[in-house]
């Protein structure tokens, strides 16, 4: 099974930066996808960005031009650099993993598709 810890959220100001990281241990198949969802208080929870074990990525349309998604070589860490933020981008943000056999070209953002989440980590963004 495969544990995620996130790190690096923090409170901003609107058109900051900030990097969260992902830790991910225990053992995974060759194939899986890596993904950053957000929750904000009394919505549903949102897919912002995923990668796969080829290195394919999608994002949603919110984010698109301002976060980046990526993995250090070891595949041991995911990271989600996030710039130009907003205050709707206020939430928590949570590291998933979908271990299941995987389509290599589609990609989504159902968190019913992911089988390992994290405990998440706030970030703030004030106007």
């Amino acid at each position: 099974q495969v544990q995620l810890v996130e790190s690096g959220g923090g409170s901003v100001q609107s058109g900051g930066s900030l990097r969260l990281s992902c830790a991910a241990s225990g053992s995974r198949p060759s194939t899986y996808w890596l993904a950053w969802f957000r929750q904000a208080p009394g919505k549903e929870r949102e897919g912002v960005a995923v990668i796969n074990s080829y290195g394919s990525t999608r994002y949603a349309d919110s984010v698109k031009g301002r976060f980046t998604i990526s993995q250090d070589n070891t595949q041991t860490t995911l990271t989600l650099q996030m710039n130009s933020l907003k205050p709707e981008d206020t939430a928590m943000y949570y590291c998933a993993a979908r271990l299941r056999y995987s389509n290599r070209y589609v990609l989504t953002f159902a968190p019913s598709d992911y089988d390992a989440w994290g405990q998440g980590t706030q970030v703030t963004v004030s106007s």
